[in-house]
């Protein structure tokens, strides 16, 4: 079995900065649902333990804040992005524009979608219903540029938007003032079942990404999705400091513990020589310093 300490050592922890952190998984109540009850079933969802300010962030520094599973709100030196955003209480299937058929979430978005302040950049990993949802992507302004995986763009086909770029494992581009590199990950990227997927061993199928980006001499690793695996040791060989990696988790997808790999993440954090920036839903990081003044959300 592959432990925390060891999947934490692929990101490259000897050959990056001890500044390197983590935004992790908040800590749940254990819940055990059957796959019926995890699609047709009404959990009660959880109130975030605190709410962003996104509006008094200085524009001179990275600042973060986790809103939910793998949709983090960053502003990078004034850029503000914003990764697989899903402000829906429910993902899957949408049945005749009725209800959707899928998992509930587990704990609210720390912000609503009215909330977040003007959007520069939208990075999807890749096209599962848990990190693209068609529903929050269409309140987006259309003019937002967007940067997705390798045969994924066909899936906001219909919404119309003025500016989207697939990006491959190993390319690198320019965005706005970002240098953004698509990374691989272990993951797997069909939408729905019948689809073909880089995973099955055809490299036409679609992909899924995580994503380097950086800006004034500093750089943020967005996770994605990911089993544990070495491609992120690159990054260290290569000479990136990573500042921050993106590492999340909210949806309630299988009957495996919700907690363990949080747990697993705190055992581990103290031998890394990293520091956890983030670990429950609607905290915000500063770069240089922990962001103390937190509104509490109860």
């Amino acid at each position: 079995m592959t432990t925390r300490r060891k999947f934490l050592r692929a990101l490259g922890v000897s050959a990056v900065a001890p500044a390197t952190l983590l935004i992790g998984q908040d800590k749940q109540p254990e819940l055990k649902r059957s796959r019926l009850e995890m699609l047709f079933g009404s959990p009660e969802t959880a109130t975030p333990a605190y709410k962003p300010t996104p509006l008094l962030w200085s524009d001179e520094t990275i600042t973060a804040a986790w809103i939910g599973h793998a949709t983090v709100l960053l502003n990078f030196y004034g850029t503000k992005i914003i990764t697989d955003p899903v402000f829906s209480d429910r993902i899957g299937l949408n049945l005749l524009g009725l209800t959707t058929l899928g998992p509930k979430r587990l704990v609210a978005p720390a912000l609503t979608f009215e909330e977040l302040p003007p959007i520069d950049l939208i990075l999807l990993s890749h096209a599962h219903m848990d990190h693209l949802d068609l529903t929050s992507l269409e309140k987006f302004d259309r003019n937002i540029p967007i940067v997705m995986a390798k045969n994924t763009t066909d899936v906001v086909d219909n919404l119309g938007r003025k500016m989207v770029v697939e990006m491959d494992w190993g390319e690198t581009m320019r965005v706005l003032d970002l240098e953004i590199e698509a990374l691989p990950v272990k993951h797997f990227g069909w939408r729905f079942p019948w689809e073909v997927d880089r995973s099955r061993g055809n490299w036409s199928g679609r992909s899924f990404n995580a994503y380097r980006m950086k800006m004034n001499g500093k750089t943020i690793v967005f996770g994605g999705d990911t089993a544990y695996q070495e491609y992120f040791k690159d990054l260290g060989d290569r000479g990136h400091t990573v500042d921050l990696a993106i590492m999340p988790g909210t949806f309630i997808q299988s009957d495996e513990p919700t907690n363990e790999p949080i747990e697993r993440l705190h055992a581990a954090i103290p031998e890394s020589g990293m520091e956890l920036a983030l670990s429950a839903h609607g905290e915000t990081w500063a770069m240089e310093k922990m962001v103390a003044d937190n509104d509490s959300a109860g």
